[in-house]
């Protein structure tokens, strides 16, 4: 099952150590992340890429929704 990890609402660095925290018990090698605008998304984007996951980025309600995929 993909686990979904909502970070709205949180200013950096906590949704990047969410984000993290969610990569570090990935089993399946999807993620669900719903982040704010801006930096956040940018970061955790980022972060995700780094720690090599493709992402997808769609709008969802106040923020955006990203698709993390190993």
């Amino acid at each position: 099952m993909k686990k979904t990890v909502d970070t709205r609402g949180y200013s950096c660095p906590e949704p990047v150590l969410m984000t993290k925290n969610a990569i570090a018990s990935d089993e399946n090698g999807e993620l669900t992340i719903l982040t704010d605008a801006g930096t956040p998304k940018e970061n955790v984007t980022r972060f995700a890429e780094y720690s090599g996951y493709k992402v997808e980025t769609e709008p969802f309600e106040d923020g955006f929704r990203l698709n993390l995929t190993k």
